[in-house]
């Protein structure tokens, strides 16, 4: 503010100078309306330099804060970039021995599941084999009880051609005879 009002007495002073100068040179006219340009100017460079005193100071503080403080986030943001991008590497190196892990975990399920289903198959192989064994265990008896039935049937059929053979009327009479006997 004391610069500007500086400034305005040394433009007054100049046109005080260059008014005495147009007065001193003579001319009547020309050197009145040469006073009231310089006068003129002095006002209005007093009028702006009074405007920009007054609105620029803190207009320029305000401004200043607002860069500082940007700056102070700018700064933030940097070191919360930094960190974000430490972690990333952080993450990044970890990531090898997570895959490693996660393939050895898996190779272990796969063979875990190889074995279950090695185990799984023998069980099924085995009640198979136990369900066909008992199937040809009971058909071979189904078999023999066959057999033994058509082997009786044929002893009966062979033994009644081989009485029916010899049967004669006197041997019919005979039995017929002995049977009656046995019922008294």
């Amino acid at each position: 503010m004391k610069r500007l009002a500086t400034l305005g007495l040394v433009f007054c002073f100049t046109a005080a100078l260059s008014f005495a100068a147009g007065k001193e040179g003579g001319e009547a006219g020309g050197g009145s309306l040469q006073i009231w340009k310089w006068a003129n100017f002095v006002v209005l460079a007093g009028g702006l330099g009074y405007l920009i005193g007054r609105n620029a100071g803190p207009f320029f503080a305000a401004r200043a804060v607002k860069i500082r403080k940007d700056i102070i986030e700018a700064g933030d943001l940097r070191q919360e970039a930094k960190a974000r991008a430490a972690e990333v590497e952080r993450r990044l190196a970890s990531l090898e021995a997570e895959i490693a892990a996660l393939r050895a975990a898996s190779r272990q399920e796969e063979q875990a599941e190889t074995g279950r289903f090695g185990r799984h198959t023998a069980a099924e192989i085995a009640k198979t084999q136990a369900h066909a064994e008992q199937e040809i265990a009971a058909a071979g008896k189904a078999a023999r009880m066959e057999l033994k039935r058509y082997s009786a049937e044929l002893a009966v059929g062979l033994a009644e051609q081989k009485i029916r053979a010899r049967m004669t009327p006197d041997t019919q009479d005979e039995l017929v005879r002995g049977f009656v006997r046995g019922l008294k």
